[in-house]
């Protein structure tokens, strides 16, 4: 029996009629393959009609660094005329002080979430 291929970390997914795009980053500790996915969502998002992405991003147990962070910054303001709503899910501690550095730097709003069925379902009634 093959073992079942692992999803990727940045795909579309589909939550009550959303097209949800998932940012899972989660108990990632390398600082190469963190910094891996956030260019591929930073492409991913690009190729999407201007205002159409809701994104998820999760980033329980990820480990973060100062490139990480200069990284979703820039990840944040580019993805600014393509992004209609924005949820995070599992930061705890340093996590919220960095999210809100983001924020600040971004000028864009998004929510926190402990868990991604709240965050799913926000998103879903986001237009």
């Amino acid at each position: 029996m093959p073992l079942a291929e692992t999803p990727p970390r940045v795909r579309f997914i589909e939550h009550a009629g959303a097209r949800i795009l998932l940012i899972d980053l989660s108990h990632l500790q390398n600082e190469a393959d963190i910094l891996e996915q956030i260019e591929r969502v930073r492409e991913l998002v690009a190729r999407q009609p201007p205002a159409s992405v809701r994104t998820l991003s999760n980033v329980t147990g990820a480990r973060y660094s100062p490139p990480v962070m200069d990284a979703l910054k820039k990840l944040t303001v580019h993805n600014k005329p393509y992004v209609t709503a924005a949820a995070v899910v599992g930061m705890a501690g340093v996590h919220k002080v960095l999210f809100r550095a983001v924020l600040l730097f971004s000028r864009r709003v998004m929510e926190s979430f402990d868990d991604l069925e709240p965050a799913k379902e926000w998103l879903a009634k986001q237009s």
